[in-house]
């Protein structure tokens, strides 16, 4: 289901959700009139996609919708909606747990929601919708009703070929990019519905603090109607920060009780008897860094469980808020990418990002900028410096050149970059590659990239990449960013291309440390490090790298590398032997993502097995595994054991499809895909979600032709339609029953010419 249609569902379910009626006694507000922004279509897009985890019935039949507890007289209607009304669940009682470790926050909601809009008597689907923090992975769900429960796992995507022809868009998967849903089958009216789901996601880090943001705001129609009775919500916040220095609290969006304080731990309790449920989204930030550049590493046993039995290293660096510490000079050219797809929103949110970064540049640093789409076109054959002047010409060229048309080639202004590179020193060359599609040769690419960057020594020029849409290969564009030790980030949405685009530049072009080595790390044995480059220190953002290896570490290492006035820095970082922490977790998203990016580049089936076993034993999912959702009816004894469900080979995943007691549902691909090289050929503006042929598009547009007809056909034999007639006046009437009996001649006549 797309984002529009979810949104337009969701607003007929609201007005759908007027027929039922609560009781004399009812407390609920009347409904507001709308003002002018409210009706508008941005505002409801906003106010209607959730946000905060929500629960939907899904109505197709308008005539089950009534109070299942206060049957009322309801007008007679005819037909089905399609696509179908979502009406939001009215929610019992909510909790959720937050556990902050290193920079990563791991996330469990615990709720109960009741089917208040359907009669006793009948069922419907429902619908979770579950918002998901930046950079997050559904780690797990468990859904509890009346006589079934449901749980997902993964699989391997060579288990599922038998399953795929169930692998419907309406089963679940991710809405936009940070919505996850998941459709629970027929659910009886009146009846509650327990929701248990976890998540990770990354907390943002900035200038030594870190912060926390968790959508947790429901809208005032999930409030159970009648008496306002006390409903009870609760948040439980954990923080360890693994340093072992004080952390010190900055913002708290609730009323947070401080229940446990240790060295570098903290811990948080809000629990409030409510009227109305949280109008406000969990925020929480603390500052747990240095004045200078200071880091540590931290060392772990693997589980027994565990396929890999090498140690758990993360190593760490903050940046420190010294200002003496000056960042490189810059020299940057911008590639972006003008092809057909860019065409509208999408150019000119870049264009708008690439005159904020063009201005944060200082008169000493140098610039230049390439547009490319089949042909390549540049602002000057060399780098000019960033004086207002300069900044001005090229505000002008940029408005004047950035014009959408044609292919996507990017190996052509890569090298034309490089070459415009080669003479650099005392700085850090940047290029920053802005693109939306998917191109042909991508791995040769990535290895005449290498070759060029191989001999250059230090300060070799820095790749950082940004990829628009699900169409261009994200992949690709993170091993360039890893060949060029730069970074790499999306905008998966058009409407966040601008914002994002500004943090990449703003972040990766301010270097404090460069060319960072740890030599202890090349000592140990069977070692591998993730990314396998370790990138700049920025000013501002913390680095972080893991991996696994063999041998013992020294009780403190030594990290060096360059700074920005070429003279050489060490920082002494200790190691630490640590039991409290999931290492295991903590590293594992960001692990799983870089070997896929290997396993794509260097077509390595020995790889796609080891992120297989890596996603299915961390419950992260992956380019190479699947989300299934087993259904267990709890009325039937179950021949199945624990051990076998956690086991899930194909043997059993067939036992398991096969089976009375328990049936199985696939969810399409969580992932993002390597690219869609047939949508960028033919211009398909970026997007999120899968490029639709043009055979299914002509399928849509018969079916969305059928289904206006069947409405309008149910509008003309339905209880409006006689009211409407009522209501006109005689001359109307008159004119409408000459139409009809002229119809019925015509017929009548073509009839009996016939015989």
């Amino acid at each position: 289901m797309a984002e529009e249609e979810f949104v337009k569902s969701v607003e007929d379910g609201l007005k759908l959700a007027k027929r039922i009626y609560f009781g004399k006694d009812r407390s609920a507000l009347p409904p507001k009139v709308l003002t002018a922004m409210e009706r508008s279509q941005s505002y409801r897009r906003l106010h209607l996609i959730p946000t905060a985890p929500m629960v939907y019935a899904v109505i197709s039949d308008p005539t089950i919708v009534d109070n299942p507890d206060l049957p009322s007289y309801q007008p007679h209607v005819h037909g089905r909606i399609d696509p179908p009304a979502l009406i939001p669940l009215q929610m019992n009682g909510i909790e959720m747990s937050v556990d902050c470790c290193l920079d990563t926050a791991f996330v469990t909601v615990t709720g109960s929601w009741r089917v208040h809009c359907v009669m006793a008597s009948r069922s419907c689907d429902c619908r979770l919708a579950m918002p998901v923090g930046e950079q997050g992975s559904i780690l797990g769900v468990e859904v509890d009703v009346a006589r079934r429960s449901y749980s997902s796992q993964l699989i391997a995507v060579e288990e599922t070929p038998e399953m795929e022809k169930s692998a419907k868009p309406e089963n679940g998967g991710f809405l936009t990019p940070q919505i996850f849903t998941l459709a629970i089958p027929q659910v009886d009216g009146g009846s509650n519905i327990t929701v248990k789901a976890s998540w990770s996601q990354k907390l943002s880090y900035d200038a030594g603090q870190f912060s926390l943001a968790v959508q947790f705001s429901f809208p005032d129609y999930v409030t159970p109607a009648g008496k306002r009775i006390p409903k009870r919500e609760k948040i439980q916040l954990n923080v360890n920060s693994g340093t072992g220095a004080e952390v010190l609290c900055r913002e708290a969006s609730h009323p947070f009780k401080e229940i446990r304080r240790l060295v570098g731990q903290l811990g948080f309790l809000y629990e409030a008897d409510v009227i109305t449920w949280s109008e406000n989204d969990l925020r929480f930030s603390y500052a747990v860094s240095s004045n200078d550049i200071s880091g540590g590493v931290f060392l772990q046993a693997p589980s027994p469980l565990d396929f890999d039995q090498r140690e758990i290293f993360f190593f760490y660096l903050f940046p420190g808020s010294d200002q003496l510490r000056k960042v490189f000079r810059k020299e940057v050219i911008f590639l972006v990418d003008t092809s057909e797809s860019m065409k509208g929103k999408p150019l000119e949110s870049v264009k708008n990002a690439l005159f904020a970064s063009l201005s944060m540049l200082n008169p000493e640093d140098a610039f230049g900028i390439i547009a490319f789409s089949g042909e390549t076109n540049s602002l000057s054959s060399s780098l000019v410096l960033a004086t207002k002047e300069n900044i001005d010409n090229a505000t002008d060229w940029i408005s004047s050149n950035f014009i959408a048309g044609g292919l996507t080639d990017i190996l052509q202004p890569l090298n034309q970059a490089i070459e415009m590179l080669s003479d650099s020193s005392g700085s850090v060359p940047i290029i920053f590659v802005i693109t939306d599609g998917a191109v042909e040769g991508e791995r040769h690419i990535c290895d005449v990239v290498r070759s060029h960057l191989k001999n250059r020594g230090s300060l070799t020029p820095r790749i950082s990449t940004f990829g628009i849409g699900t169409y261009c290969n994200h992949y690709f564009l993170q091993m360039l960013a890893l060949i060029g030790r730069g970074y790499c980030d999306a905008a998966y949405d058009v409407d966040s291309i601008e914002t994002r685009v500004k943090r990449l530049f703003t972040a990766a072009s301010s270097v404090v440390l460069a060319d960072i080595i740890v030599d202890s790390f090349e000592q140990l044995d069977a070692v591998e490090v993730y990314p396998s480059q370790i990138p700049d220190l920025l000013s501002g953002c913390l680095l972080t790298v893991s991996g696994r290896c063999q041998g013992s570490l020294p009780g403190c290492i030594k990290a060096r590398g360059t700074l920005a006035d070429r003279s050489t820095f060490t920082v002494d970082l200790k190691v630490q032997k640590t039991k409290d922490l999931p290492l295991d977790k903590v590293v594992a998203k960001r692990q799983i993502d870089l070997l896929t990016a290997q396993a794509w580049f260097s077509q390595s089936k020995e790889i796609e097995e080891k992120v297989v076993k890596m996603s299915i034993q961390m419950g992260i999912s992956s380019e190479y595994t699947r989300m299934i959702i087993v259904q267990t009816d709890k009325t039937k004894p179950s021949s199945q054991s624990a051990a076998a469900l956690q086991d899930l080979s194909k043997a059993n995943l067939q036992k398991l499809v096969s089976s009375k007691e328990r049936k199985v549902f696939l969810l399409k691909s969580l992932g993002i895909g390597f690219g869609n090289l047939t949508a960028t050929l033919d211009g398909i503006p970026p997007g999120f979600g899968e490029h639709e042929s043009s055979e299914a598009a002509g399928e849509a547009l018969v079916k969305a032709a059928s289904n206006c007809c069947s409405r309008l056909a149910d509008c003309c034999c339905c209880m409006c339609c006689i009211q409407a007639c009522s209501k006109l006046n005689n001359q109307c009437s008159i004119a409408l029953v000459q139409l009809c009996s002229a119809l019925s001649v015509i017929a009548c006549f073509s009839c009996c010419s016939d015989d």
